[in-house]
Formats: structure tokens, sequence, C-alpha cells
């Protein structure tokens, strides 16, 4: 019975202070300050690039982390914008019922395939139905969107539905024309391969003139 009472306490010492050892360690996480967003990252990048065979501790690298992290922020600060605010009521009556069209807005983005980005050249147009749109309004949807993980395709559907929301127009249309970093860096590595995506919407999908015209004009000069 003594022996038994011995082996009992033991056991029961013993986890006690297992408990108490991992209630001290889970009391340290729980003071451990709470890291930002940028500084987390920033770790991760930290460890990528020791992964990789390189000296974290050199000069030319030793704000490399914060920098990428703040960075990577900038590239994907899409998230963090919605369209209501965005446009903030850059919606206007007009009484145009010609197409509007802003070609040429200059668009970078990154592939959520490898990180790497993809870049090139937005056109827009859009069929006014007795509302337009303020025109810096276009190039505002088109980074928001773009700065986000995307592929070209979804990028293209998104920047049209947007303003096909926004207004509520007779038609629109946009054509990405950009050069994927993913496929010049690495894989086939074609250096002039480009990938030109489109979406119409409304009259633009309905009436081949209307089409046409847009289609025709964003290749002029």
């Amino acid at each position: 019975m003594g022996f038994e009472r011995m082996v009992e306490n033991g056991t029961s010492s013993g986890v006690a202070s297992g408990r108490s050892s991992v209630m001290s360690e889970a009391g340290q996480e729980e003071l451990k300050p709470l890291l930002t967003p940028v500084q987390q990252m920033a770790n991760c990048y930290r460890t990528i690039l020791s992964q990789v065979g390189e000296d974290v501790e050199r000069q030319g690298l030793l704000k490399t982390p914060e920098r990428a992290a703040k960075a990577m922020m900038t590239f994907t600060q899409g998230y963090e914008q919605n369209l209501d605010e965005l446009l903030n009521e850059a919606i206007f009556d007009e009484d145009h019922d010609e197409v509007v069209i802003v070609k040429d807005i200059d668009m970078f983005s990154l592939c959520e395939h490898h990180l790497v980005p993809f870049m090139g050249r937005v056109h827009i147009a859009y069929l006014p139905n007795k509302r337009v749109l303020g025109l810096s309004k276009l190039a505002r949807v088109v980074d928001m969107f773009s700065r986000r993980l995307q592929v070209q395709e979804r990028l293209t559907k998104q920047i049209a539905t947007a303003i096909s929301e926004a207004v509520q127009p007779h038609g629109v249309a946009v054509v990405i024309e950009a050069s994927h970093m993913c496929m010049v860096m690495r894989g086939v590595q074609k250096m002039n391969a480009r990938t030109t995506t489109s979406c119409m919407l409304g009259e633009f999908r309905d009436n081949p003139k209307t089409r046409d015209e847009f289609l025709s004009l964003i290749r002029t000069c």
C-alpha cells in the first residue's frame, strides 16, 4: 500500500510539474509582443534568403526583408480597397450616348501562381446610359484589382464587371495586353511573348459594329 501511494504521489507530482511547466511556457508566449504583418512577412523573407544560401547578416541584406515586406504590402494593397470608397461618388448624370474610351492605362500585377510580375496596358470603353464616371476612376479601378494576386483573365473580367455595376452602362469593353515574367524569367523563357485578354459586356458583346469600333480605336495611335 505504501509503495502504491509513493508511485501515485510521484505520478501526480510529475503531472503537476508538467502542467506547471506548460502553463509557464504558455504564459511566456502570451507575454510576447504581437508582431505586425510587416514584421511577420520580414521574418519569412529572412528565412527565404537564408534557404537560398545567402548570408542575411551581410550589409546589403540587413534591411532587405523589411523592404521586401513593405513592397509586398504595396503590391497587394488592392485587398484593402473597395469599389464604393474608390469611386467616391464620382458618378455624374450626363446625357452622353457615345462610346467613352480610355486606353493605354499602365498596369502591373503579381501572378498568383509564381508571385512574379506581369505588366502591360489596359484599354477600357463603356457606352453610357445617362451617367458617366470620372475618367481617373477608370485607372483607379484598374489599380484596385491589379494590386492583388491575379491571373490576367480574371483581372480583365473584374475590371469590366466593376464598371458595369458602378454606372450601369449599355455596355463595357476591356482589353489587357501584358507580358508575364513567369514566361520570361522561368519555364519557356520567351522574351517577346505577350498575352491579350478581353471582356465584352452588353452592346460590345451583342453588337459587332460597336465592338469593332472599340477595337479599331484602341489600335490607332
